[in-house]
């Protein structure tokens, strides 16, 4: 009759696999602290954005850039998400190789953050003949290559730059329309009686 088996006898072999198991678990969670999934992969929810807000700053940067490429730009939204509102602080440059940027295709070497940029919200890039600024084909539901492209990122907002406006887009799949300048009443030197505009008044297209 066979008794219990030595606790002395399977001793080493236990504590071997037990410093296997958590050298194992050890290295997978070194892992993922240094190389973090998408929170899209691991389900963590996204914000659903539903207003997208530019600082000054980032609306000149956007303006200028514009004039100055015949070529599309790419930029990381540096900003904040907080409930449903998006706010952009400002645009960083993406690492963008020069060959990958024609007047027609952009396309960044490497992610936001791994370009060493802390805090992004969106992606966004310009179409420089201002021509297919949707992400949506007009009257249907079909994805253009750049709404593919923003279901593979992890962020809440991707926008596209189109002369003095954009048009950005959520999770939601909804897209909206944003301008970037405020046209300002002009006036005239002396304007004639009844026609007067009192001071500080203007018309603004300032968008969401």
């Amino acid at each position: 009759m066979k008794g219990p088996p030595d606790p002395a006898a399977r001793g080493p072999v236990a504590t071997v696999v037990r410093y296997r198991y958590a050298f194992a678990v050890g290295l997978v969670g070194t892992v993922l602290f240094l190389h973090p999934a998408p929170p899209r992969l691991i389900g963590a929810p996204l914000p659903q954005a539903h207003t997208l807000v530019l600082s000054d700053q980032a609306r000149r940067f956007l303006a200028l850039e514009y004039r100055a490429f015949p070529t599309e730009l790419m930029g990381c939204m540096i900003g904040e998400a907080r409930g449903s509102v998006v706010r952009v602080q400002r645009i960083a440059p993406a690492d963008v190789d020069p060959a990958e940027s024609t007047p027609t295709r952009v396309r960044p070497r490497r992610t936001c953050e791994d370009a060493g940029w802390v805090g992004t919200v969106g992606m966004i890039h310009s179409h420089p003949g201002g021509e297919r600024c949707f992400y949506y084909f007009p009257g249907t539901r079909v994805a253009s290559s750049d709404a593919q492209s923003f279901g593979l990122q992890a962020y809440p907002v991707d926008a596209i730059l189109c002369g003095d406006s954009l048009v950005w887009i959520n999770r939601a799949s909804i897209e909206r329309h944003f301008s970037l300048v405020e046209r300002r009443v002009v006036r005239t030197l002396t304007p004639p009686p009844g026609n007067r505009l009192r001071v500080g008044s203007r018309v603004s297209v300032r968008g969401e």
